[in-house]
């Protein structure tokens, strides 16, 4: 005579993703936690982050240097999907971004945490990721990395650092917009992983997407931006004849349009694509006293 056995519940698989409205509440708790972090702690995590996003940008463009001949989409793709590196190892390493900790309004609108906690958090987050930027920007100058390919790397840098301050305020303001709103998203999809195949997956497409499609992002340009200033500063004569230029060429390359034609307005743009088009926007969905659509009785 066989005796039956209790029939288990079932549960959520260990490998299903989480679920959107879980998401918004994990979204809601990295917010308090961020706000709550001791600010020598948020300093130190914010410098780290502040290097991880150089190493990205550093990894895009060596890959993307002397590709010339390949067709514009393709090179583009390629520096995306290497950039991803970046937010990748601020992710999985640990690191406070300030473009992603925009996400705290996430908590701010739930009344978890204070205005002086968020803005608190943003400075310092904000500070540290500047300064982990600079020191990565020392050590490449000390590395004398820009001589890479005979100087060609040296120049990719001085481009792409000069294109970026070609654009009026409300254009940087849309491009910052675009680029955090990627960016957020991915930061927000890991919120669904389980494992660190699951972060690494969802980070990269998003990150690829803005990057592939000229996107501003002010925490990748503290590096690229001052580390092309220095360049056209303190590069010997020798490296403006390898690569046929000169540093009047460049000469626009300064610190005050840094700050005035892509800091600033970029860094607008990144705060309303983080925290309004991605992390207020799931607030109104899923945490908020009354959703939307639902009915008192």
């Amino acid at each position: 005579m066989s005796s039956s056995q209790p029939t288990k519940p079932i549960t959520q698989n260990a490998f299903d993703a989480i679920l959107p409205k879980a998401m918004s509440k994990k979204a809601q708790s990295v917010g308090v936690t961020k706000a709550n972090t001791p600010w020598p702690t948020a300093l130190i995590l914010a410098m780290t982050a502040g290097g991880f996003i150089g190493l990205g940008f550093i990894f895009y463009i060596v890959v993307t240097t002397g590709t010339s001949e390949l067709p514009f989409g393709i090179t583009k793709l390629l520096g995306g999907v290497v950039f991803s590196l970046g937010l990748i190892l601020v992710g999985i390493c640990g690191g406070d971004l300030f473009t992603s900790s925009v996400l705290t309004v996430v908590a701010k609108a739930s009344k978890k945490i204070t205005w002086q906690q968020l803005f608190n958090n943003w400075t310092v987050v904000y500070l540290g990721n500047f300064i982990g930027a600079m020191l990565l920007v020392l050590l490449v100058l000390m590395a004398q990395q820009y001589w890479l390919a005979n100087g060609a790397v040296g120049l990719n840098y001085l481009s792409t650092a000069s294109n970026k301050l070609n654009y009026d305020f409300s254009q940087a303001v849309a491009l910052g917009i675009l680029c955090n709103f990627m960016v957020c998203l991915a930061v927000w999809m890991t919120f669904s992983a389980r494992s660190v195949v699951d972060k690494v997956v969802v980070i990269v497409p998003p990150i690829s997407m803005f990057v592939a499609c000229g996107f501003e992002h002010c925490i990748a340009n503290m590096f690229l931006i001052p580390l092309a200033i220095f360049i056209k500063d303190i590069a010997p004569a020798e490296f403006w004849l390898q690569i046929g230029f000169t540093a009047n060429d460049f000469a626009h390359l300064t610190w005050s349009n840094f700050a005035i034609d892509n800091l600033i307005p970029v860094t607008l743009g990144n705060i309303i694509g983080g925290g309004l088009f991605v992390g207020l926007t799931y607030w109104l969905v899923y945490l908020r006293e009354e959703p939307i659509g639902s009915s008192k009785a």
